[in-house]
């Protein structure tokens, strides 16, 4: 683009702890020490998907209903996605140090926000606190780590970036059963609810300094001993150019992925938030009707196959390919959901597989995105593709629990209960995933139009300006 003179994103040098030049690794840093770094903020804003074990004691305390209820986290879900997408140039400028320490403010402020308003009984500031200003830090420590692992892991990115997103997708497998047993300590009134949070704040501030500390990012031109870029362009789909970010969203590719990234979000997230009372509503009439604990380790159990997909599926998928790996999250997802569906209440440990089958190909989705981009668009400025990328997320994170909440209060407005609250919403998720497929399949090679020239090289005009290149690398 014009007047870029540098293809490596660099902050101005400043002597500042979180500066981006505070943060270059010395030779002898070990990147294994990376992905724990990420770790450590994508355990604590996974928090998000437990939100659900909040649910129940909010509605009965503040008097709410699902609908209401879901509003944080949906809220928090849209700036995610806004933040990401906005914050994304600036976190690859800035570096990851800074972006986590941006993070860590925001999400465990937004828990203080949110006590604050469950003692006052003012709704809108849980709203406010862990929607708004928490849902920019799980934007913000989302997408930190993102770039540089896949700049310290171009051999395996995939595996790289599942070991950390894997922790987002794990945070509710801790944050989950640690709710509950406050809860139950504290009491699922307002002061209870209250004191939760607060804990929450103060204990995940603590967490996420740990990667403000830690994380590194490589000295320009690092690569792992004994790989090139040429061994891994003979795969299809995987490109040795770069593509910005402002051309990036320029190209089919980054719609079409943008699409599957959106509906199987949709699919995976009306399940996830809507998890302790789904299955508490769907097993109601049966001979073993569901409790609240058991109810909260499902949540648990799904977080625990969320994470597991993360790391496993976007693993596979540096050995089959990233197209191949989201034939199976889309389509497998989708027979899940028709099991789902046409079984009802038949059969318990049938419903839990199946939902685990779709929390695993929707954690593994998320995992496996950062890698695909970097396959399309080259590691330039993945990471500010990939916040633009997850304005997708902000669309599901609205939309796949509206569908499940509106349709399942309708329904009991209608009198109707058990799996029939919930048979639309799934007939709908499974058209979503099938577009979804559809979406995959057209994704081809980036047109070389939209490639990052070297320094020199001729450029395309492109009126009013000319596109000039950065230095080779």
């Amino acid at each position: 683009m014009a007047g870029e003179v540098s293809r490596t994103p660099v902050s101005p040098t400043s002597p500042g702890f979180l500066s981006r030049s505070r943060t270059v690794a010395p030779p002898a840093w070990s990147r294994w020490l990376v992905p724990p770094a990420a770790l450590s903020v994508h355990l604590a804003i996974g928090q998000a998907y437990a939100w659900s074990v909040f649910k129940p004691p909010l509605e009965s305390s503040l008097g709410l209903t699902g609908t209401a209820s879901a509003l944080p986290f949906q809220l928090g879900i849209v700036m995610l996605g806004l933040s990401a997408a906005f914050g994304g140039t600036l976190v690859e400028r800035k570096g990851p140090r800074w972006a986590m320490f941006v993070s860590m403010t925001c999400f465990s402020s937004g828990f203080l926000l949110s006590a604050l308003g469950v003692a006052t009984r003012n709704y809108w500031l849980v709203v406010l606190g862990y929607g708004l200003v928490g849902g920019i830090g799980l934007g913000i420590g989302y997408i930190s780590p993102v770039s540089t692992l896949i700049k310290w892991f171009p051999d395996r990115p995939g595996m790289a970036t599942g070991i950390a997103i894997m922790g987002f997708g794990g945070g509710a497998l801790i944050a989950s059963p640690w709710s509950s047993q406050m809860l139950d300590a504290f009491g699922t009134g307002t002061d209870g609810i209250a004191k939760a949070f607060l804990v929450h704040g103060l204990v995940y501030a603590v967490f996420m300094s740990v990667g403000v500390l830690l994380v590194r990012v490589p000295p320009d031109g690092w690569l792992p001993r004994g790989w090139t870029p040429a061994k891994a362009a003979a795969r299809p789909l995987i490109t040795t150019a770069d593509v910005s970010a402002r051309n990036a969203i320029r190209t089919p590719q980054f719609w079409c992925l943008w699409i599957v990234l959106c509906f199987n979000v949709t699919a995976g997230i009306g399940i996830l938030e809507k998890a302790a009372p789904m299955i508490r509503d769907f097993f109601s009439a049966t001979a073993t009707p569901v409790a609240a604990g058991a109810a909260a380790g499902f949540v648990a159990l799904l977080s625990l196959a969320n994470m597991t997909g993360r790391i496993v599926w976007s693993s596979t998928s540096d050995l089959i390919g990233r197209k191949n790996m989201y034939r199976v999250y889309l389509g497998a997802g989708a027979l899940f959901y028709l099991v789902i569906a046409l079984a009802g209440n038949s059969s318990k440990p049938l419903f839990i597989i199946c939902a685990l089958g779709i929390l695993s190909f929707y954690g593994g989705g998320f995992a496996t995105v950062p890698a695909y981009l970097k396959d399309l668009f080259g590691t330039y400025q993945v990471g500010a593709i990939h916040g633009r990328l997850l304005t997708a997320w902000s669309i599901a994170g609205v939309l796949g629990p509206l569908i499940v909440n509106a349709i399942a209060d309708a329904g009991k407005a209608a009198g109707r209960s058990g799996p029939t609250l919930y048979t639309t919403s799934l007939y709908i998720m499974i058209g979503l995933l099938v577009v979804g497929f559809l979406a995959n399949e057209l994704i081809r090679p980036v047109n070389p139009v939209h490639h990052e020239r070297p320094a020199g090289a001729l450029t395309r005009p492109e009126p009013p300006l000319a596109t000039s290149q950065g230095d080779a690398r």
